[in-house]
């Protein structure tokens, strides 16, 4: 057997890395694609908005800031893969990417922020252990998981943004005459009227005091509506407060709102 030369080493350990690098690719592929289908994760800013203690220029709770006012609209929290098994936990931080708002720079930004706000003045801790923004832990923590359905950060947000129009949370209720109100709210008379126009269970989280904090909508991988599975743990009657957010004075970075605690789920 002859020996191979330092060139030929050299290709050998080349074609070796490259290898090694292909099969990582593949099973990060394959453990992403493992996960059953989507939630995408609609906020009310009645709850949301109710607990914060100063406003900042990224805490969508606050009108100014080229805000008039503060949301009225469900808005998007996440697109996110997620296992049939409820025990599983879901997937998370399926790779190293980085959020790059270069990625997303065609979106237009300000229909985004009023689709996709943060209620919080802080930043938010992404995989990396790094402080950036709301949108940028959304796509490291989730978006990341959604390959190969999803590929990329513009594909990512393209895709959450086109089922909130499509699927409009918001106007179904307020069509069926379930506005804001601090006035209770048959929880079975929201959860059925949803499930008449996008033909498919929602699923509904409360804050502890029946206020409603979520509204989940569930996908299979094609994007089709899906039952969310059923588990009735809200309160009988649930309410969505009208958003009042005080008046403050405008802080900086650090001002973190206190957001109300989830202890009830209607999935």
């Amino acid at each position: 057997m002859g020996y191979l030369s330092m060139k030929g080493k050299a290709a050998v350990v080349a074609a070796a890395a490259v290898f090694v690098l292909a099969v990582a690719q593949l099973q990060t592929a394959a453990y992403a694609a493992e996960f059953d289908y989507f939630v995408l994760a609609l906020q009310w800013p009645g709850n949301s908005c109710r607990n914060i203690s100063s406003c900042c220029p990224d805490n969508g709770c606050c009108p100014g800031y080229g805000r008039t006012h503060a949301p009225n609209q469900f808005t998007i929290h996440g697109l996110w893969p997620e296992y049939d098994d409820e025990d599983s936990k879901w997937p998370s931080c399926c790779s190293d990417e980085r959020f790059d708002p270069k990625a997303i720079s065609p979106l237009n930004w300000i229909i985004l922020s009023e689709v996709w706000p943060s209620y919080r003045c802080d930043s938010e801790t992404t995989c990396n252990g790094e402080k950036s923004s709301f949108l940028a832990a959304q796509y490291e923590k989730h978006g990341t998981c959604a390959a190969p359905i999803i590929k990329g950060q513009y594909e990512y947000f393209t895709k959450a943004t086109t089922l909130y129009t499509k699927y409009d949370v918001t106007k179904v209720l307020n069509d069926a005459g379930i506005v804001a109100s601090v006035a209770p709210y048959p929880i079975m008379y929201i959860l059925d009227e949803l499930r008449r126009a996008f033909h498919a269970m929602p699923k509904i989280t409360c804050a502890e005091d029946g206020v409603v904090k979520e509204i989940w909508l569930c996908f299979d991988k094609d994007f089709n509506p899906r039952n969310c599975a059923f588990s009735l743990s809200c309160p009988t009657f649930v309410r969505l407060l009208p958003t009042d957010v005080p008046d403050f004075e405008p802080v900086g970075e650090g001002a973190i709102p206190r957001m109300a605690k989830i202890a009830q789920v209607v999935i």
